[in-house]
């Protein structure tokens, strides 16, 4: 007869009951080979084999699903010396939204506009295969500087001062995808579809993943600066002004690396989970028409030194298009500018599709600290 393995322990900090679908997923990652501690955000909530908002830490193994598709998909904040008022208009905002859509595509770039070289990503390292490398100056060049679909976007916020802020939400694109995609396919699985698919990081293929997932991160991180640089443009064409650079917060979520906690080496993997040690910046988004936060971490180490990437979805994507009509997006999204021919396209990005950021703020105080409350002005979703 075989036994069950051992549940790894568990702490989590919530604002309601798990559902029964994410309680599965939660108890199958807990009971998975190598699992040493996983920790739970309040934003928790089911995605593809390992729920968003999760952290976890093994000791050897590896796991892809534990990090996601979209490595290094991340935040990052900067300052302008500006006003709010800046935006007191629709024609302003129009204005606004239309060079955003010049700048900032959603999938990729005209050839004109496409990069001759990427920038510097982990030391320009070779990816671990061929066709990774084919696709980096591919589909990497012509992506890079872009900003993605789904929950991926752009805004223009206000803080409790009417001091102007940019904030942009993007990751990898269609390479950490691939990335992704190219190492599930050589992990062996040993045929159990019961099992989350792990790679030894000690091995040949451990050692090319991490590789990769480092290449990947860089990468992201470079998308989001590119995609600042594109909005300083633009706000310095439209209205003169200028980015405050020493006011920039840059952090990712989805990522795997090795930590030290309570005395001991683990790989941390994050997925939908801001790295929150002590003393470490970072940023919260709620909705698109929902508040957020700049935050300071707490280093609680029963969380991973983690907490919430955002307010984490309360209906999923299908649910929220059956659910949310155009005029209820329009209604909860009033006071914020957002391009209103699309929607019927942002439906499943309503702010009623989200939890209540305030509620997750608050069951996270052991983690993190408020540092600044920011309010939506305009928002810019990839279409």
């Amino acid at each position: 007869m075989n036994r069950q393995p051992e549940a790894a322990p568990m702490r989590a900090w919530l604002i309601e009951p798990l559902p029964p679908d994410v309680a599965q997923s939660v108890e199958r990652l807990c009971r998975a080979e190598d699992v040493r501690h996983v920790a739970l955000m309040p934003d928790v909530h089911l995605a593809n084999e390992v729920c968003v908002g999760v952290a976890m830490a093994t000791e050897r193994l590896i796991y892809p699903a534990a990090v996601g598709s979209d490595i290094g998909c991340g935040m990052a904040a900067l300052a302008i010396d500006a006003d709010a008022e800046l935006l007191a208009d629709e024609t302003t905002a129009a204005r606004v939204l239309s060079g955003m859509y010049r700048l900032i595509p959603s999938i990729k770039h005209s050839r004109e506009a496409v990069p001759e070289k990427l920038p510097d990503c982990s030391h320009d390292a070779p990816l671990s295969d061929s066709r990774l490398e084919k696709l980096k100056d591919r589909d990497g060049r012509f992506q890079f500087g872009t900003l993605g679909r789904g929950n991926h976007f752009v805004e223009l916020q206000a803080d409790e001062h009417e001091r102007l802020w940019l904030m942009v939400h993007s990751g990898s694109r269609g390479m950490g995808q691939a990335i992704t995609a190219h190492h599930l396919r050589k992990a062996n699985a040993d045929g159990h579809r019961d099992r989350l698919v792990s790679i030894d990081a000690e091995s040949a293929a451990g050692q090319g993943y991490l590789s990769d997932v480092a290449w990947a991160i860089a990468y992201a991180e470079q998308n989001r600066l590119a995609i600042l640089v594109a909005m300083e443009r633009l706000l310095a064409e439209l209205f003169g002004v200028a980015a405050i650079p020493e006011s920039l917060i840059h952090s990712n979520h989805n990522h795997v690396r090795r930590e030290a906690h309570q005395g001991q080496f683990y790989w941390v993997h994050r997925k939908g989970a801001l790295s929150a040690a002590a003393d470490e910046a970072g940023v919260i988004p709620g909705s698109m028409g929902s508040v957020s936060f700049h935050v300071i971490g707490r280093g609680e180490e029963t969380s991973l030194c983690s907490s919430s990437h955002g307010a984490g979805r309360s209906l999923s994507r299908g649910e929220a298009s059956k659910t949310i009509n155009v005029r209820q997006l329009e209604r909860e999204m009033r006071g914020v500018w957002f391009d209103h021919r699309h929607a019927a396209m942002l439906r499943d990005e309503a702010p009623s599709a989200y939890k209540d950021i305030h509620a997750v703020m608050r069951a996270q105080r052991e983690l993190t600290r408020i540092e600044r409350q920011l309010r939506p002005l305009l928002s810019y979703k990839g279409i």
